[in-house]
């Protein structure tokens, strides 16, 4: 073999080898691109407006692995607090509706354009109903202190008193606030409001027998049903809560009418495209159908229903319209 085809045979093994490393190169460079691509994954951001443990957030969570796997997503649950709700859901607001930012809302949510003065969003116009998730009711607790064994003897004892007894809340506007609130004006008798800063702060007022009543959504009190301290005396729903069905209703306790509840669900960013609003509505109408899910939920107080997009708006105007009412009657303002 001659020196020279001996060195066209090394050049040609060395194109070929670099050939392969250069193929090699590739397939690598092909394979991160695809996991780059993975762990894009979208995220869906749900804020809620509240801190660690409030309704909301107990709600997105107990929801959030199985809507993240129905929509191929990864779900983050993001709490921004302060003001009544208002910092969070402004965030949401100015957010762009693309699906990937929504906010858990509750009946405070509207509650909140008639409460606050300057309040920087539309709760009602800067927004679309995505997803309904079900309702949750609220109970009235008396301390065990005022002797009261029902509604009935609640308002007397109240009555006889005027502006003597107390009552707590989880701030000034909260929806525990406007629900006593109204709940007293419908029973023409007078309490002191306390504001405080959570329903669980309420609740430990309550049972240090440091004020007389609270009303507070159903989860964050079942727990005391048994409780010595405290008095269950009526659930605010239009009926009675499956999950205290042994509890009468206000309207069965001498206030023919009354009805205060509150519903859940994920709204987006007015402007949010029908397709990408109705892809997430099927995913959560999927998740509430999951039997894992629903008694998740039970657990929580809440009755999960599914709703389409259109029957969840008609829902949203009906408590918008009824939201002002309710503050109009509280006489609440917040500054």
């Amino acid at each position: 073999m001659s020196i020279r085809h001996t060195a066209h045979r090394l050049a040609q093994s060395g194109i070929r080898t670099r050939r392969a490393i250069l193929m090699a190169l590739t397939t690598a460079l092909a394979g991160a691109g695809l996991g780059t691509a993975h762990a894009e994954q979208r995220v869906i951001r749900i804020v809620v407006p509240y801190g660690t443990g409030a309704v909301q957030d107990t709600i997105a969570r107990a929801i959030g692995d199985e809507l993240g796997q129905a929509l191929n997503a990864s779900i983050v649950v993001e709490n921004r607090a302060g003001a009544g709700g208002t910092v969070g859901t402004a965030q949401v607001a100015r957010a762009t509706p693309d699906g990937n930012t929504l906010v858990l809302a509750a009946a405070s949510h509207h509650i909140a354009g008639y409460l606050y003065k300057n309040l920087n969003y539309d709760p009602y116009k800067d927004f679309t109903g995505v997803a309904y998730i079900g309702n949750t009711g609220y109970i009235i607790l008396a301390s065990a202190g005022l002797k009261a064994r029902n509604t009935a003897e609640f308002i007397q004892a109240v009555k006889a008193k005027p502006g003597a007894y107390d009552y707590a809340s989880a701030g000034n506007g909260s929806a525990s606030h406007l629900g006593m609130a109204s709940f007293l004006t419908g029973a023409g008798a007078q309490m002191q409001h306390i504001p405080m800063k959570s329903t669980g702060d309420a609740v430990t007022e309550l049972l240090a027998g440091r004020v007389q009543a609270i009303t507070a959504a159903t989860i964050g009190v079942t727990a005391y049903r048994n409780d010595p301290r405290v008095v269950f005396l009526a659930y605010t729903g239009a009926k009675r809560s499956r999950f205290a069905p042994d509890l009468p209703t206000v309207a069965e306790s001498g206030l023919p009418g009354y009805s205060f509840d509150s519903w859940l669900g994920l709204l987006a960013p007015a402007g949010i495209a029908p397709a990408e609003r109705d892809k997430i509505n099927a995913a959560v109408n999927k998740v509430l159908a999951d039997p894992k899910v629903q008694t998740r939920l039970a657990s929580l107080g809440v009755e999960a229903e599914a709703k389409s997009p259109a029957q969840f708006q008609a829902l949203l105007k009906a408590d918008w319209d009824a939201a002002g009412k309710l503050v109009a009657a509280s006489g609440a303002r917040v500054e």
